[in-house]
């Protein structure tokens, strides 16, 4: 379970920690944890990475159906 968890939030982590390797800062920070590979951490980081949180960060965007 803690593989999970840590999964989730290297997930989350994920987006903003690939944008700071694009300017190579912070490369002591892996975006993905080679060492907790394995199926229960593969899962809880395509659950952080795909995270509903992600689409609440580009605000409302209804549309006008009308």
């Amino acid at each position: 379970m803690e593989d999970f968890l840590w999964g989730v939030w290297n997930g989350l982590t994920a987006w903003p920690l690939l944008i700071v390797h694009v300017f190579d800062v912070w490369e002591r920070y892996p975006v993905y944890n080679l060492g907790r590979d394995g199926g229960w951490y593969q899962f809880g980081f395509l659950l952080g990475a795909g995270s509903p949180f992600l689409g609440m960060a580009g605000g409302n965007r209804s549309r006008d159906r009308g």
